[in-house]
C-alpha cells in the first residue's frame, strides 16, 4: 500500500477518470462537470473547497475548467493529501482503518458514535467486504472531496452518514468539540431557524386553517377545508391567512437555542461515565430537552394561538394582545394547555423517532449496498411520513391543547374533563377536526 502503484498506472487511472467526467469531450473538466460526475460516482457534491481546484485560484479558467495535465496535477496533490489523512486514522499503522479507529477518531474531536454508526460508515467504503478500509478504498471515496484535516473528514461522516437524529423535532444535531469552537454550531442553528421561518411562511395559511378548524369545528358548526379558507378570506381579506405567523417565526430562535442547550445538559447527565449514548437514551434526552424549552417559550404559543384566532381589529398587535390576556385573566392564562402539550412531546417523539430510524435502515438494507448515505429525497420521505405518524398519534393532546389556549377563561374541570366533552362535540372519531 505504501509503495503504490507505478506512476504509469496512476496516470492512466486519472486519465480514465478524466474522460468519465468529461462528459462533453471538449478536453477540459468544469465545475458543472465535477458536480454531475461526483454525483455519479459517489452519490454526493463536490464542495466549495473541491471546486476551487477549477477556479483562477487553482490554475484555470474558472468557465473552462481544466484540460487533462492541469487536471492530473490536481488529483495528484488531492492524493498526497489524502494519504496523509490516511495514516493520521490509521493509527497502528497497519495499513487499514478498521471500526475501531473510526471510533477513536470521532472521540479525540468529541463525538461519541456506537459500533453499529461507525460500522456503517466502514460499509460505506469497504468494496471488498474485510470489513476495514485500505488506502485505494479510502482514495477512490475521498478524491473528488477537498479534505484538509481531520475535522474535515470527520464532518464528512458524520453528515453523509446521518449519524446524528436531528431529523426529529425534539431531537437537536450533535456537535463536535471542534465545531462548538469555531461557531459553526450557531451559524448551523441559525441557518435552521431561517430555514424554519421560510417554511413557516410558505405553511401559514395551513396552519392558520388548522388551528382554526380544531378551535371553531364541531357536529353543529361542520367545516372544511373550502369553507374554512372562505370564512377567514371574508372575515379579513387575503392577508389574514398569515395571521399568527409572525410570532410563529419569532419563537424559533429561542426554542432552538434553549433546547440545544438543555440538550448538552441531559446528555452529560444521562452518559455519565458511558461513552456513548444508545438511540433510547438520546430519545429520552431531546424528549426532556423538547419539554425544558416548551415550558420556557410556551407563553408565546398560547400568544401565537390566540393572533392566529384573532378577528380584525380585536388586537393591535403582539403586545397588545399579551396584556389584554394579562389583564383579564392573569398569568395563568398564559400556560393553558402546557400539560397536554408537554404529554404530546412523548408518543411524537417516540413515532417520530422509531419510524423515521426503521424506514432509514430498511431502505438501507433493500437498496443501499455499497453506501451509508441514503440521499437527500430518501430522507425526506423518511421523515415526511414519520412526521406525519407523530402527528396522528399525538393529535388528540394537541386538539386539546389548542383549545385550551384559545379559551378566554379556564376551563371548568381541567384538561382531562375537557378532552372529555370535545368527544361528542368533535366530528368523530378520534378528535379529528384540524
Amino acid at each position: 500500500m505504501r509503495g503504490g502503484p507505478g506512476e504509469a498506472e496512476r496516470r492512466q487511472r486519472w486519465g480514465r477518470l478524466f474522460e468519465e467526467l468529461d462528459r462533453n469531450k471538449d478536453g477540459r473538466v468544469d465545475v458543472q462537470e465535477l458536480r454531475q460526475g461526483l454525483a455519479r460516482l459517489s452519490g454526493g457534491d463536490p464542495d466549495r473547497a473541491a471546486q476551487q481546484g477549477l477556479s483562477p485560484e487553482g490554475g484555470a479558467d474558472p468557465d473552462g475548467g481544466l484540460d487533462l495535465e492541469e487536471f492530473t496535477q490536481y488529483l495528484q496533490e488531492r492524493e498526497q493529501r489524502l494519504l496523509l489523512l490516511f495514516h493520521s486514522l490509521d493509527r497502528n499503522q497497519d495499513g487499514h482503518i478498521d471500526v475501531s479507529e473510526i471510533q477513536q477518531s470521532f472521540r479525540a474531536l468529541g463525538i461519541s458514535i456506537s459500533l453499529e454508526q461507525a460500522q456503517k460508515i466502514l460499509h460505506s467504503m469497504d468494496r471488498d467486504g474485510t470489513m476495514t478500509i485500505d488506502w485505494q478504498e479510502w482514495r477512490d471515496h475521498f478524491l473528488l472531496h477537498s479534505l484538509e484535516n481531520m475535522e474535515d473528514v470527520l464532518y464528512f461522516w458524520k453528515h453523509s452518514t446521518v449519524l446524528d437524529i436531528g431529523e426529529c423535532l425534539t431531537i437537536p444535531d450533535e456537535f463536535s468539540k471542534q465545531e462548538k469552537l469555531t461557531g459553526m454550531w450557531w451559524k448551523q442553528l441559525v441557518a435552521g431557524a431561517v430555514a424554519g421561518a421560510v417554511s413557516r411562511t410558505g405553511t401559514a395559511p395551513l396552519d392558520r386553517l388548522k388551528v382554526f378548524m380544531q378551535v371553531h369545528s364541531s357536529k353543529t358548526n361542520q367545516l372544511n377545508i373550502l369553507g374554512g379558507l372562505r370564512n377567514m378570506i371574508q372575515e379579513g381579506g387575503v392577508h389574514s391567512l398569515w395571521r399568527g405567523n409572525g410570532i410563529n417565526v419569532l419563537k424559533i430562535a429561542p426554542e432552538s437555542a434553549i433546547k440545544f442547550m438543555a440538550y448538552e445538559q441531559f446528555k452529560r447527565a444521562i452518559r455519565g461515565q458511558q461513552e456513548t449514548l444508545h438511540v433510547q437514551e438520546r430519545f429520552v434526552a431531546g424528549s426532556l430537552a423538547g419539554a425544558t424549552a416548551q415550558t420556557i417559550i410556551y407563553p408565546m404559543e398560547v400568544l401565537k394561538t390566540r393572533l392566529t384566532l384573532r378577528r380584525t381589529g380585536q388586537y393591535k398587535g403582539l403586545l397588545d394582545c399579551a396584556w389584554r390576556i394579562m389583564e383579564r385573566e392573569g398569568p395563568r392564562a398564559f400556560y393553558h394547555g402546557y400539560l397536554p402539550n408537554v404529554l404530546g412531546i412523548i408518543p411524537y417523539a417516540g413515532i417520530d423517532l422509531a419510524v423515521y430510524e426503521t424506514l432509514k435502515n430498511r431502505w438501507l438494507q433493500q437498496y443501499s449496498h455499497d453506501s451509508a448515505d441514503p440521499g437527500i429525497l430518501v430522507l425526506l420521505a423518511c421523515g415526511t411520513i414519520s412526521s406525519t405518524c407523530g402527528q396522528i398519534a399525538s393529535y388528540p393532546l394537541a386538539l386539546v391543547r389548542t383549545r385550551m389556549q384559545a379559551q378566554g377563561e379556564a376551563w371548568v374541570g381541567g384538561w382531562v374533563g375537557r378532552s372529555h366533552n370535545l368527544v361528542p362535540t368533535s366530528t368523530s372519531p378520534a378528535l379529528p377536526p384540524g
